[in-house]
Order: C-alpha cells, then sequence, then structure tokens
C-alpha cells in the first residue's frame, strides 16, 4: 500500500509499481485528478473516487465509479472493495 499527494507523484508511482486498485481523491493538493484517472484506466487499474466536497467532480468517462463521500464508513468501503474483486469492475 502506497499514498501520494500530487498529481505528478501519482502519475510517477503508476508508472513504477504495481496496483490492485486505487483510492482516487478527486482533488489532489488543489489539483483536479483527472489526469490520474486516465492513468488508472489506461492500465486496467479500477478505482474508487474519494471526495470530501458536496459536489464531487469527477473526470468525463469514469461517471460511473463509485464515490466514497468522507468521512465514509470503513463497511462501505469493504463492500465497495468486495463488488470490485468479484467483478473486476466498478459496482454500478
Amino acid at each position: 500500500m502506497t499514498s501520494a499527494a500530487t498529481v505528478d507523484r501519482v502519475l510517477a508511482l503508476i508508472d513504477t509499481q504495481v496496483f490492485d486498485v486505487a483510492i482516487l481523491n478527486t482533488n489532489l493538493n488543489g489539483n483536479d485528478s483527472h489526469s490520474v484517472a486516465e492513468a488508472l484506466s489506461a492500465r486496467g487499474i479500477s478505482f474508487i473516487y474519494s471526495t470530501g466536497n458536496t459536489g464531487h467532480d469527477v473526470g468525463d468517462g469514469y461517471s460511473d465509479r463509485p464515490v466514497l463521500k468522507k468521512p465514509f464508513k470503513n463497511e462501505v468501503l469493504v463492500a465497495i472493495f468486495a463488488r470490485l474483486q468479484c467483478t473486476g469492475s466498478p459496482p454500478q
């Protein structure tokens, strides 16, 4: 497990590490995470959006991704991960 707070750092990690799934904040250190969503999707990595904002701004083409509103309950996260593991795609 690893984490990063900036778009550049996340993109560097995607290029150098293997991920099964990612939790992607819609805002990374003041920048939107659309380019990260594109990089994850291009590599076939499932991801979940997470946001503390009342209106989340997911990237075009990614509105099917689950969105965890902060603060979220661990049970909700576990349920989403379980569905991702079973289907290999985001829950609808």
